[in-house]
């Protein structure tokens, strides 16, 4: 084993977003400007160094994290298909267009779909306004997407697969997310005396870890009960 975690994060989407070229920016920096929709879903991979925080502002032990970024289709016909996938995914990238209002007005829809799939009802979730490289364009202001963002408490930041403003920001912003999370279910699952699985108002939630070969920290993978939850570290 050459990894730490392996961590699985999910890009959401209208199609014609732009997520397929905001995940190759990522994991290659490159960029295409030709346009091939998605079928169905594929993903590509990368492996990082995370290292985090602690309260006194000094850096934790690194982690080495390999990355699954799953690119799912945007088109409604797929969608069956493509929210099989939310429940084993940790994290979520979510794009509309900066360009294209009715990818903008999808955004509620889209988080209707998490709730609905998603491993918890409150998943760690980044907002991401691509294309902001084409501000000739432009018909969502900044001003109007960070509204959205505050009212669902979501991080947003504006990205461009082009010239790859932020999307490396918006990747690992996501992953310290859901690293504090993972990090918070660990502590619960380790207080003295804590028996069973944390309660459902614990306020902490972790997808599936079966079959992934990361395990938290220097211990054993975890077991999993009921089919669904990690029996030591998750309330969902």
């Amino acid at each position: 084993m050459d990894y730490d975690y392996l961590i699985k994060f999910l890009a959401l989407g209208d199609s014609g977003v732009g997520k397929t070229s905001f995940l190759y920016q990522y994991t290659d920096g490159v960029f295409n400007s030709r346009f091939i929709s998605t079928v169905g879903i594929d993903f590509r991979e990368k492996r990082l160094l995370y290292r985090s925080p602690n309260p006194e502002g000094f850096q934790g032990r690194s982690q080495r994290i390999h990355l699954q970024l799953w690119d799912t289709a945007g088109q409604e016909r797929f969608r069956s298909l493509t929210t099989a996938f939310y429940r084993d995914a940790m994290g979520f990238l979510l794009l509309f267009d900066l360009t294209n209002e009715q990818s903008f007005l999808e955004i509620r829809n889209w988080l209707d779909q998490l709730r609905t799939h998603a491993y918890c009802d409150d998943p760690d979730v980044v907002l991401c306004g691509n294309k902001a490289d084409l501000e000739d364009r432009r018909v969502i202001s900044e001003e109007r997407a960070k509204d959205i963002a505050r009212k669902y408490g979501l991080l947003y930041l504006e990205t461009s697969a082009a010239t790859g403003q932020n999307v490396a920001r918006a990747v690992e912003s996501l992953l310290e997310q859901v690293m504090k999370r993972m990090e918070m279910a660990v502590d619960r699952a380790m207080l003295p005396g804590r028996r069973g699985r944390p309660k459902p108002n614990d306020g902490v939630a972790l997808p599936a870890l079966a079959g992934h070969q990361g395990s938290l920290s220097n211990d054993p993978p975890l077991s999993v009960d009921d089919g669904d939850c990690p029996s030591r570290s998750c309330s969902c």
